[in-house]
C-alpha cells in the first residue's frame, strides 16, 4: 500500500502464513456478522447495549441514523444536514466530532474511510438496506476497536435468504423525495446469493438565493452477495459500491436570518457540493473444528473517494454579521460586491484494508476469543481551491491557486490489533467477562510543496504501543433482578498527522448498574471516563475549540459522567397492544483544567455533549393488519466549543430542541403493506448545529407515503 519501510512486514508475512495454514476467516458468517445477535442477548451482557431490529427500521422507515440513534440512551448525536449524510455521534466518553471517537463496522468489518490515519467518518453505509444496528458500550468493546473509550456501533446488512424472494420497497414525500429499495435473492444447492439495491432523490428542504440550484442529493447504493456452505466450511463473498452527489454546503445562518427563514441558504454557497463513490470487497471464511470451537476470518478492502467543492471562510463572514457588521452581512444578502472568495476541492482518496481473524472455543464454563487483525490505511489530499469574485449578486471564477503543502500531503497507519476475551459463567449467578486488547500503530505523514511530489517538503512520524484490559461482571440475584460492573482502558489512536512526541487520548471508563426483567423491564446504569489527556479530533466539519481544522487539540484532563435509564413495557387494552419503550440519559462533562492549555480551566463543559437526552417511543398494533407509532426525542443544548459555560456569548451553544416522528402501517395482504410517516409532525425548528460556519436548521415538517411488497 506504501512504499514505507515498517517494522510490520515481517510481522505482516507471519500473520498471512499462520492464516493460510489455518485455513481461516471473520467473526462469524461475514453476510450476518452482528456482535450481540438479539434482543434477549442484549440483556445478558454484563454490560451494557442495544439493538435497533428490522422491525423498527422497518416500521419507522429509517433513512437517517441519527434519529434511529436517539432512542439508545448514552448517545449523543450532533445533527447536521437534516438527512444524516455524514453522521456525528459520540457515545459516552468518546465525542461525537464526525463520528471518529466510536467503533463503526459494517458486518464485523471497520468501515470508517481511515479507521486509524482519518477516522472521520465522511462515509456512512446506507442504511435503508440494514438489518439491524447495534451498539456496544463498557469492556466487551475490547474485542473490537480501534476506539475502545464509548463503545461500538455494528451496522448488519440484509441476509442471504434460506429460500427464494425478495422485497420491493417504494417512498415519496415532500421535497420530491423518492426511495426504492429493490433486494432479491435464494439458495442453489450449497450456494446462496442476494443482490441489493437503495435508489435515493430529494430536492431538499432548502432554497438557495438567487438560485434555482436545489439543496438536495442522489444516492445510489448497491450489494451484491454469494455464499458457499459445506459440512464444515463456509465460504462468504460481499461486494458493494455506492455514489452520492448531495449539494450540501457548511455554511449556515445568522442567527438573525435563521430566525426570519431557518431553511433559507446565502447564494455564496450555490456551488457547493459533495460528491463521493464507495467500494468495498470482503472475503469470509469459516471452518467449525469442532463443535466447540470455530476459526474465522476475514479479508477486506475499502477504497473512498470524496470531493467536497465548498465554500471556505463563510464561518468569518457570518460572525461578523451576527456582530453587527453591515458589510458582511450585505455580502451574504448578495448586496455587496466582494473579491477573493475561495472554493476548496476537499478532495481526498482513502484505501483502508486488512485481515483479521479470530478463534471462538467454548471450553467448560469459559466462551474465549482470541484474534488478530493487521490493518492498513492511507488518506491522499490534492485540494485546489478556485477563486471567485461576487458582482451584482452573481459569482464570477477568477483564478485557481495550486495545493500548498497542507493541502498537498499523504498520511497512513499501519496497526496490529491482538485480542483476548473470556465469557466466564463462575456459577449460575455470576458471569465474569475479562478481556485485553493490544494494539501497535505507526502512522505517518509526508507533505509536498510541488505537485508532481517529487520532494518531500516535510514528515511526521508517530508510533504507538498500547494494552488495554477490561473486566465486566452481572450476577443475577434472581429470575427478575441482576447487577452489573465494568471497567476498561479507552484509548482513541491520534491520526496521521501526529507528532511523534504525541500520546493518544486514554482513559479508564466505569460501569455500574441494576437491571430488572419482569413485567416491566428496566435498567439504570452510571459510567465514569475519566481522561488523562482528552483530545478534540479537528476537521473542516468539525473544528476544534481552538480554531484548528486538522490533527488533534489536547484539552487535558477531563471526566465524562452520567446516567443511563430504560424502561420498557407493553400494555393490552382490548384488542389494541400499547408496546412503550422510554430512554433517558443524563451527562456532565467537564474540563479537568490539568495538562491541557492555560485557557481550559477545571470545570469548563466540553463540547458537544447535552445535559439532557430523552426518547418516548409508544406504539398501536391493532390485529394483524394495523401497526403504528410515535417517537418524541429531545436533546438539551450542547456547547460549540469548550468552556461554553463561562462565555455569555448567544453564538457559543446549540438549541434545545424536542421533535415528534409518527407513522403508521396496513398490511394490505400478508406480503403487501402500505404506510404514512410524519417526520417532525409538530414542525418544531431549532439551532442543532452552528459548526463550522454558522446556525444550522433540523428537519422540517416532511410528509411520505409509500408502499412494500415481500415476495
Amino acid at each position: 500500500m506504501t512504499d514505507q519501510a515498517s517494522h510490520f512486514a515481517p510481522l505482516t508475512l507471519a500473520l498471512v502464513s499462520t492464516l493460510a495454514a489455518m485455513s481461516a476467516v471473520s467473526a462469524a458468517q461475514l453476510e450476518e456478522v452482528t456482535i450481540i445477535g438479539n434482543r434477549e442477548a442484549v440483556r445478558d451482557i454484563a454490560g451494557s447495549g442495544a439493538l435497533i431490529d428490522s422491525l423498527q427500521i422497518r416500521d419507522e422507515l429509517a433513512t437517517d441514523i441519527n434519529q434511529l440513534l436517539k432512542t439508545v440512551p448514552g448517545t449523543y448525536i450532533r445533527e447536521e444536514d437534516g438527512y444524516g449524510l455524514r453522521p456525528n455521534i459520540g457515545i459516552r466518553g468518546a465525542t461525537a466530532e464526525r463520528s471518529a471517537k466510536i467503533t463503526l463496522m459494517e458486518d464485523g468489518v471497520l468501515v470508517a474511510p481511515a479507521p486509524y490515519a482519518a477516522p472521520e467518518a465522511y462515509y456512512f453505509p446506507t442504511l435503508a438496506r440494514m438489518q439491524a444496528v447495534e451498539v456496544l458500550k463498557g469492556a466487551a468493546q475490547l474485542r473490537y476497536g480501534p476506539q475502545t473509550t464509548g463503545g461500538v456501533i455494528n451496522l448488519v446488512s440484509t441476509p442471504r435468504p434460506i429460500e427464494g424472494g425478495g422485497r420491493l420497497q417504494l417512498v415519496y414525500g415532500q421535497n420530491q423525495q423518492t426511495d426504492m429499495l429493490a433486494s432479491y435473492g435464494g439458495k442453489i444447492g450449497n450456494v446462496g446469493f442476494n443482490l441489493e439495491t437503495v435508489q435515493r432523490l430529494s430536492e431538499g428542504f432548502k432554497s438557495i438565493d438567487r438560485s434555482d440550484q436545489d439543496a438536495g442529493y442522489q444516492i445510489a447504493d448497491y450489494v451484491a452477495k454469494v455464499g458457499w456452505e459445506g459440512a464444515q466450511h463456509s465460504l462468504n463473498l460481499k461486494a458493494q459500491y455506492s455514489d452520492e452527489t448531495s449539494n450540501e454546503t457548511y455554511l449556515g445562518l445568522t442567527d438573525a436570518d435563521f430566525q426570519r427563514d431557518p431553511d433559507r441558504r446565502y447564494g455564496l454557497s450555490q456551488p457547493d457540493e459533495m460528491t463521493n463513490q464507495h467500494k468495498a470487497l470482503s472475503l469470509g471464511w469459516d471452518w467449525d473444528l469442532s463443535a466447540e470451537a470455530t476459526v474465522s476470518t476475514t479479508a477486506y478492502r475499502n477504497e473512498f473517494h470524496r470531493d467536497w467543492f465548498k465554500l471556505s471562510g463563510g464561518g468569518n463572514l457570518v460572525e461578523a454579521a451576527n456582530a453587527g457588521d453591515v458589510t458582511a452581512q450585505a455580502i451574504l444578502d448578495g448586496e455587496a460586491d466582494t473579491t477573493g472568495l475561495r472554493f476548496k476541492h476537499n478532495n481526498r482518496r482513502y484505501v483502508s484494508q486488512g485481515v483479521q481473524t479470530n478463534l471462538d472455543w467454548n471450553w467448560s464454563a469459559h466462551r474465549l476469543a482470541f484474534g488478530v487483525r493487521y490493518h492498513e490505511d492511507e488518506v491522499d489530499r490534492l485540494q485546489p481551491t478556485e477563486r471567485f469574485d461576487q458582482v451584482n449578486g452573481d459569482l464570477v471564477f477568477s483564478s485557481v491557486i495550486q495545493p500548498n503543502s497542507s493541502n498537498n500531503r499523504l498520511q497512513g497507519a499501519e496497526a496490529l490489533a491482538v485480542w483476548l476475551t473470556d465469557v466466564w459463567q463462575v456459577s449460575d449467578a455470576l458471569r465474569l467477562d475479562l478481556a485485553l486488547r493490544h494494539e501497535r500503530v505507526d502512522t505517518w505523514e509526508n507533505r509536498y510543496s510541488q505537485l508532481d511530489r517529487a520532494v518531500v517538503s516535510s514528515s511526521r512520524r508517530n508510533d504507538i504501543v498500547i494494552w488495554l484490559p477490561g473486566l465486566a461482571a452481572l450476577y443475577q440475584f434472581n429470575e427478575r433482578w441482576s447487577v452489573l460492573a465494568g471497567v476498561h482502558r479507552g484509548f482513541s489512536p491520534l491520526g496521521g498527522g501526529a507528532q511523534s512526541w504525541e500520546k493518544p487520548e486514554t482513559s479508564m471508563n466505569y460501569e455500574f448498574g441494576v437491571r430488572y426483567e419482569g413485567p416491566v423491564f428496566a435498567e439504570v446504569i452510571g459510567f465514569y471516563s475519566d481522561f488523562s489527556n482528552k483530545g478534540e479530533s479537528c476537521s473542516n466539519a468539525y473544528p476544534c475549540s481552538n480554531g484548528a481544522t486538522s490533527g488533534t487539540f489536547v484539552t487535558g484532563e477531563a471526566v465524562v459522567a452520567g446516567i443511563e435509564v430504560q424502561v420498557g413495557h407493553v400494555f393490552e387494552t382490548g384488542a389494541v397492544t400499547w408496546p412503550v419503550a422510554l430512554a433517558y440519559t443524563f451527562s456532565e462533562a467537564e474540563a479537568g483544567g490539568n495538562g491541557g492549555t492555560e485557557n481550559i480551566r477545571a470545570g469548563d463543559t466540553l463540547a458537544s455533549v447535552p445535559e439532557h437526552i430523552v426518547s418516548l417511543r409508544v406504539g398501536a398494533q391493532l390485529g394483524s393488519r394495523w401497526d403504528s407509532y410515535a417517537v418524541l426525542k429531545y436533546t438539551d443544548v450542547m456547547c460549540v466549543e469548550i468552556g461554553c459555560n463561562r462565555n455569555p456569548s448567544p453564538f457559543v451553544k446549540t438549541d434545545s430542541f424536542m421533535s415528534v416522528d409518527i407513522g403508521a402501517r396496513y398490511a394490505v395482504s400478508a406480503g403487501v403493506s402500505a404506510f404514512v410517516k410524519l417526520e417532525n409532525a409538530l414542525d418544531k425548528r431549532a439551532i442543532v448545529s452552528r459548526q463550522p460556519d454558522g446556525a444550522r436548521p433540523n428537519k422540517p415538517l416532511t410528509a411520505l407515503v409509500g408502499v412494500e411488497w415481500l415476495f
